[in-house]
């Protein structure tokens, strides 16, 4: 089992805590994870973009001229796609992007990302992450302290409110929780941010 280090707030080390190599030592596999990323920005997508086609634009009622005898070519309307402000032939509709990977791809990708950020030494556990009230500065002096300087990911076990409004302002700093987490804002999010009680949910969930 690895061993890392547990900071509090202000970033001093308080203690140790051992990680499961089954979650957080396994050898990452970056197909899969590649596969998850892109999973889930497939899922993000709205799918609300739409084109008009052909019996969709305004116009174009009639035949434009006769059909033989005048030297053009036949054409049945003024709004066929090779007319201007005509419909457009094969464009996007409404549809739905979303799609499934299978359980033990996810948990696998999982499990890569997570071992990802113990093997680049960006993985940084707090023995505690509680807030008494709404305070952005709290979390900046906190961030300060770990010498975090460019994109974080926090990490609580439960969703937080406090937490969450109070790093919400923060550039480049996101807040989830275990329940939530997932592959590509755990490698997207730069330093890794967790709770020592969410190690332990993490743990359980994957292990």
């Amino acid at each position: 089992m690895a061993t890392v280090k547990v900071f509090d707030m202000s970033g001093s080390e308080v203690s140790s805590t051992e990680l499961a190599d089954s979650v957080f030592g396994i050898e990452p596999n970056v197909a899969v994870m590649h596969m998850a990323v892109v999973n889930y920005l497939a899922n993000q997508r709205q799918g609300t973009q739409s084109t008009l086609t052909r019996t969709e634009v305004s116009g174009g009622g009639r035949k434009p001229w006769r059909q033989k005898g005048t030297g053009n070519a036949r054409q049945g309307s003024i709004r066929a796609p090779q007319w201007r402000h005509g419909g457009v032939a094969i464009g996007p509709k409404p549809r739905s992007y979303r799609y499934s990977l299978n359980k033990k791809v996810r948990r696998l990708a999982m499990k890569s990302a997570l071992s990802t950020k113990v093997q680049e030494g960006n993985l940084i556990v707090l023995d505690t992450l509680t807030m008494d009230e709404y305070k952005t500065k709290t979390i900046v002096a906190m961030l300060k302290a770990l010498g975090v300087e460019k994109k974080a990911l926090i990490v609580t076990a439960d969703a937080d409110a406090k937490v969450y409004k109070s790093a919400s302002n923060i550039s480049g700093v996101k807040t989830t929780h275990v329940g939530t987490l997932n592959v590509y804002d755990i490698l997207n999010g730069g330093k890794f941010i967790v709770a020592k009680n969410a190690i332990a949910k993490i743990e359980e969930v994957y292990a």
